[in-house]
């Protein structure tokens, strides 16, 4: 874009001119500050994720983009949870080691993080290992951390729920990851349960399980999900007047 400098054309343009050329220069500058939340804003966005069912978005997103962005059914809660965020990926890979400070750096991607965090990790083989517990919990709690979705196990159990910290993982086990594991990196993309996940991509979960919704499709997604949610809501007492799923289904288009 060419820069208008007006002060060189004062001798030249009109007067009434020169006024709208100001206003068009001054409408191409970004704005001094941000404007309020829209539909595409983080704040929004989540907002319209954490009032949303879980598997009308694994369903919007089969139908916006023909992909399953949904964890195993080996993913689940410690205790009933619903909640969602941004995610903040972290990896750990299988190392034997005496290396005290092996596994600071996912240490560091806590402290890092912040509200609408959701702490995705993965950890190689980690089945049988937690790759968090009660310490790491309360500091994401204290961070305000929206959850944690944890592709290995889980320990401290009874104390992340009397926290109240959402944590869904493959598994409970009292195992430790010090001294068997590396912190191999943070913010990169990560298979979370067979799952890609990156930095920022949304992750949404509740009782049926946990979505995965890439950053740039993540309004798009969620339009439809809540098109979905109000037709099915719809359907139930449309179901119970007329006692037939036939007719509902027909009426509404919706399974």
């Amino acid at each position: 874009m060419k820069r208008v400098f007006l002060g060189r054309m004062k001798s030249r343009v009109p007067v009434a001119l020169s006024i709208g050329l100001a206003a068009i220069a001054i409408a191409a500058m970004p704005p001094a500050f941000p404007r309020h939340a829209d539909s595409n804003s983080d704040a929004a966005l989540l907002d319209g994720y954490r009032h949303v069912e879980v598997a009308s978005v694994s369903d919007a997103m089969e139908k916006v983009a023909g992909e399953k962005i949904y964890l195993s059914h080996r993913m689940r809660p410690i205790f009933r949870a619903k909640f969602a965020g941004l995610a903040i990926t972290v990896q750990l890979k299988k190392e034997e080691n005496q290396d005290p400070h092996a596994l600071d750096g996912m240490l560091e991607a806590i402290d890092r993080g912040g509200p609408n965090s959701v702490y995705v990790m993965a950890v190689e083989d980690g089945a049988n290992i937690a790759g968090m517990g009660g310490l790491m919990g309360t500091a994401m709690q204290a961070r305000n951390f929206s959850g944690a979705v944890i592709d290995g196990g889980v320990r401290d159990t009874a104390y992340l729920e009397k926290i109240g910290f959402p944590v869904f993982s493959t598994g409970i086990v009292p195992s430790t990851s010090v001294g068997h594991y590396r912190f191999r990196g943070a913010n990169l993309r990560v298979i979370c349960d067979g799952v890609a996940v990156d930095p920022g991509d949304i992750v949404a979960a509740d009782s049926d399980g946990v979505v995965v919704v890439p950053r740039a499709r993540a309004g798009q997604v969620l339009a439809t999900a809540q098109e979905m949610d109000f037709k099915e809501h719809s359907m139930y007492a449309y179901i119970e007047k007329l006692k037939s799923i036939e007719e509902a289904v027909k009426k509404f288009g919706r399974l």
